[in-house]
């Protein structure tokens, strides 16, 4: 298991009272810049996974990082942290270079696979990562907050999929930071897990920190992101609010029930559930006067923006 990835544990007494915001050796003011990057690349071989990407991450913003399978999206939170040296380019954490590990010090992160010892208990592994900060969580707290403590005593060999993942998100919490880094978090969960995790990822930014997620649940996104960045193929395709890049790909979905459609103009894709079709379509009033004027039998007519999932596919298809 790789502990999250914050400075060693270093000596000094600390009352762990506190508040992310009030603790004098926290990096800028609520608001300043937290991550820096500018013409971010990152080459294997003859691959280029990160293609000049700028970002800037604000103190107490809440972003999600949405890209298909292979878009550079774990590239870029391994380089953000300090995981990987970037082939060219330049990035800032809390100001400095993110491979020192004292600009480590306040950041938790949960990357999309986490070896987790197994003959170790849970309660045994938190204590092991906590180790590594000057100040961390209660261990105590920790597991309920997140739903472990039936599985403090449990050796983590002996989880399900589900309560590993759960374990591994925790551990991102424990050294009190100030930058969550979450990779996928809620892959295998169920959905009563899934809202746990939410609403623990929800209590967190409310309480001043600034979280960057990915995740393959678009749902998750639009449920949790106040900004979302769209990386396709190694680039920022859009960087903006969740209305915003639905706006961006300016699609509605077009939902009728018929037995046949002709084929019409401006159709973006279609998806027959049943006598239900769904259309997605760039002019949706004149997809609306082309059923009319080819006389198509239809009812139930319903006209709606897109969801971000929508948005998504059709951003990344252009």
């Amino acid at each position: 298991m790789t502990p999250t990835p914050g400075a060693a544990k270093t000596e000094g007494p600390t009352t762990g009272t506190e508040s992310r915001a009030d603790r004098p050796d926290a990096a800028g003011a609520r608001g300043a810049e937290v991550i820096r990057a500018r013409g971010l690349t990152r080459v294997y071989g003859d691959h280029t996974a990160l293609d000049r990407v700028d970002l800037t991450v604000n103190e107490g913003e809440l972003i999600g990082l949405l890209g298909p399978n292979g878009a550079g999206k774990s590239t870029l939170l391994n380089l953000l942290v300090g995981l990987r040296r970037p082939t060219s380019g330049q990035c800032e954490l809390f100001g400095g270079d993110p491979r020192v590990p004292a600009n480590r010090r306040f950041i938790g992160m949960t990357p999309q696979e986490t070896g987790l010892p197994a003959t170790l208990r849970v309660s045994e592994v938190v204590d092991f990562v906590a180790a590594h900060y000057p100040e961390s969580e209660d261990r105590d707290e920790l597991l309920e907050r997140f739903g472990l403590t039936d599985l403090a005593r449990r050796q983590t060999g002996g989880l399900s999929g589900g309560q590993k993942r759960r374990l591994a998100v925790a551990l991102a919490f424990v050294g009190r930071p100030r930058l969550v880094v979450l990779d996928e978090p809620t892959t295998g969960l169920d959905v009563e897990a899934r809202h746990t995790l939410w609403e623990r990822i929800r209590d967190f930014h409310r309480g001043g920190g600034t979280v960057v997620l990915t995740s393959h649940y678009l749902e998750e996104v639009e449920a949790l992101a106040r900004r979302v960045v769209v990386v396709v193929e190694g680039r920022v395709l859009a960087d903006d609010s969740i209305d915003a890049i639905r706006g961006l790909a300016d699609v509605h979905r077009v939902s009728l029930t018929a037995d046949d459609l002709p084929e019409l103009p401006g159709v973006i894709s279609r998806e027959d559930e049943g006598d239900r079709i769904h259309l997605l379509t760039s002019d949706a009033d004149r997809l609306v006067r082309e059923l009319v004027g080819r006389g198509a039998a239809f009812s139930r007519l319903e006209v709606r923006p897109t969801t971000l999932e929508e948005a998504f596919l059709t951003l990344s298809a252009n």
